[in-house]
């Protein structure tokens, strides 16, 4: 039997945004993930996550897929599905920014913890899109963290001159918490991604 190499036209996304987020797109399939780390009984600071992706041109990309990962308010990862129906804390989701009118990604969450005594506060982001062989690293950080922030040694790593690429900003809206972080995959503003 042949085997098939891969050519220039077989790059990631945009179906995965429709295979992996079905009910986002009105599918009828059960998405195994969606938007949202935790539930509404999560304990913790209650945020939302707001973006967009934006390519080389600086135009919003309306097929990208999002992962995020992280720990729950006290630092801590779920370790079983008892415990995720327990407090509503999944931490992980999945987004696609192809349904949204402004192609944004919205993700609701609690503030992560700190995982570690050294480690500043963040969540893990994987950026899956057209265009590139294989997904992206990147980490998101906040603004009101600056002290921890000034003491993670991943942070420490980044240029200075490149490390707001990583910082998410706060803002109250009705009440609500929300942090804006926008990905930029190119040009003089483009994100850290991480080599892993």
């Amino acid at each position: 039997m042949m085997a098939l190499k891969e050519t220039p036209s077989q790059t990631v996304g945009p179906y995965f945004a429709y295979g992996l987020c079905p009910q986002q797109y009105d599918f009828d399939l059960k998405s195994l993930f969606t938007p949202d780390l935790a539930a509404p009984e999560t304990p913790g600071e209650h945020i939302t996550l707001i973006g967009q992706v934006y390519d080389g041109d600086g135009k919003p990309v309306h097929d990208a897929m999002l992962e995020f990962s992280q720990v729950d308010a006290d630092g801590h990862y779920p370790a079983s599905r008892e415990e995720i129906a327990r407090n509503g804390f999944r931490g992980f989701a999945r987004v696609g920014t192809g349904t949204d009118a402004q192609h944004r990604f919205v993700v609701r969450t609690v503030k992560p913890g700190r995982a570690h005594a050294d480690e500043a506060p963040h969540l893990n982001m994987i950026v899956t899109m057209r265009g590139i062989l294989t997904h992206t690293f990147t980490r998101i950080y906040f603004d009101d963290e600056a002290a921890a922030n000034a003491r993670d040694a991943v942070l420490a790593s980044v240029p200075e001159s490149r490390r707001a690429t990583l910082i998410a900003k706060r803002s109250e809206q009705a009440g609500s918490v929300i942090y804006r972080f926008d990905i930029r995959m190119q040009g003089a503003d483009e994100t850290v991604f991480f080599d892993l």
